[in-house]
Parts: structure tokens; C-alpha cells; sequence
């Protein structure tokens, strides 16, 4: 897919680290995958990959974590 950004580059699949804040909690999700922009790097993370981090943040915030770095797996393997 073009990139959205910066309008040059065609996106391809790869891995990419996320950082996720909620009120005081920062989740970091290493290997992610994503679609990325081979010229500026954006990062595209599809619908299921979202809701799964999203799901990450919010745990962790009701857990009252502050920090939490983690690789990256569904939800479902947790």
C-alpha cells in the first residue's frame, strides 16, 4: 500500500516496537507486526493487531503497572 504520510513510499511487511500510554501506565510491545513504509517508516498495525494492544494497555493500567515491556503475542496466548 502507498503511505499515507509521506506519500512516496510502499509499505511492506515487517516488525516494530509499540509504545502505548494510559494515564501513568507506558506499555512498550516489541515485534509487532506491522506494515511499514520502507521510506519513512510509518508504521500501519491492522484492526486485530490494535484491539490486542489496546487490550494490553488497559490490562496493565487496571493492574496499576507503571512500565511494562513485553514481546509481542495475541491476546489469546497470554
Amino acid at each position: 500500500m502507498k503511505c499515507v504520510i509521506c506519500k512516496q513510499g510502499e509499505t511492506r511487511p515487517g516488525k516494530a516496537s509499540v509504545t502505548l500510554e494510559r494515564g501513568g501506565t507506558t506499555v512498550v510491545v516489541r515485534n509487532v507486526p506491522a506494515e511499514i513504509c520502507q521510506n519513512c517508516g510509518e508504521v500501519y498495525l491492522d484492526e486485530e493487531v490494535s484491539q490486542d494492544l489496546l487490550l494490553r494497555v488497559k490490562v496493565a493500567t487496571q493492574a496499576g503497572v507503571l512500565v511494562e515491556i513485553r514481546e509481542f503475542q495475541h491476546a489469546e496466548a497470554l
